[in-house]
């Protein structure tokens, strides 16, 4: 079983050298989300209502963990990295910090608030007819107050089974903790857009083939969102930023498709 990991991760980590050519355009989605989120007010209430609750579970979670495992780990990754160790293991407990600390936030405080603001974007850049086919949009000029009952609630994309496995790449000497974070980063970017894909009705060979065209800007984009989001206290307003970063890109989309399919009614018609 660890041959058959092994093999697919080094699959998968020779993606890399795609992924930092799409790294530009990934960079420049991640930052729309944070200008966008700042200057548009109304997307700040989903975030606000949940600031309490989710930075005292982070709090909650980081602090044990560098307390309690990060000398343990620190002990054997010295074997490994030698001095880089102290960095390398900084960034691994983040991370599985992050991870841990997902399950609770993400399941049970921020869910429907990230919900609320990839839907409140894609609302506010004009795909409300989007969202309706997964939730009840009502009139008005708050995209936020416009959302009413989801009629389709997404799936969560966070696999930790996915996490454990990767997680051994980390005992690579020098590359390992990299790999393992393009892989997080390529599992993470895969599942941003979901929520469109439903809201679309996408099947799963047309999903398959949009990925592989634009599967490095979803991997460096997923990198570049996961390492935002371990970083202590700032985390949660990262999580709101790249959600409504994944929202213009999927806007973008969406006026993609609403252009094709104007310029096939027009050819009709002539």
């Amino acid at each position: 079983m660890l041959s058959r990991v092994a093999g697919s991760a080094q699959a998968r980590a020779q993606e890399v050298v795609y992924v930092f050519s799409s790294s530009s355009f990934s960079s420049s989605v991640y930052t729309r989300g944070i200008v966008y989120f700042a200057t548009h007010r109304a997307l700040w209430r989903p975030f606000l209502s949940r600031v309490v609750p989710t930075l005292t579970v982070q709090a909650a979670v980081t602090v044990p963990m560098f307390m309690f495992t990060y000398l343990p780990q620190l002990s054997v990754l010295v074997w490994v990295y030698g001095p880089l160790a102290v960095v390398s293991t900084a960034l691994l407990v983040l991370n599985e910090s992050s991870a841990i600390a997902s399950i609770f936030t993400r399941n049970l405080i921020l869910k429907g608030a990230l919900l609320d603001t990839f839907d409140a974007t894609l609302v506010s850049r004009g795909a409300a007819a989007a969202v309706r086919e997964g939730r009840e949009v009502h009139p008005g000029s708050d995209p936020v107050a416009k959302l009413g009952k989801v009629l389709k609630s997404p799936l969560d994309g966070f696999s930790f089974g996915r996490y454990l496995l990767h997680l051994w790449l980390n005992l690579i000497p020098l590359v390992g903790t990299f790999f393992f974070i393009v892989l997080q980063g390529r599992a993470r970017g895969l599942g941003i857009h979901e929520r469109y894909f439903q809201l679309k009705a996408w099947s799963k060979g047309r999903k398959s083939d949009w990925f592989k065209l634009h599967v490095g800007s979803y991997t460096a984009f997923g990198v570049v969102a996961n390492l935002l989001e371990m970083v202590p206290v700032a985390s949660m307003l990262f999580s709101f930023t790249n959600t409504v970063g994944a929202a213009l890109w999927a806007a973008d989309v969406e006026e993609m498709d609403m252009r094709v399919a104007e310029q096939i009614g027009n050819k009709k018609y002539r």
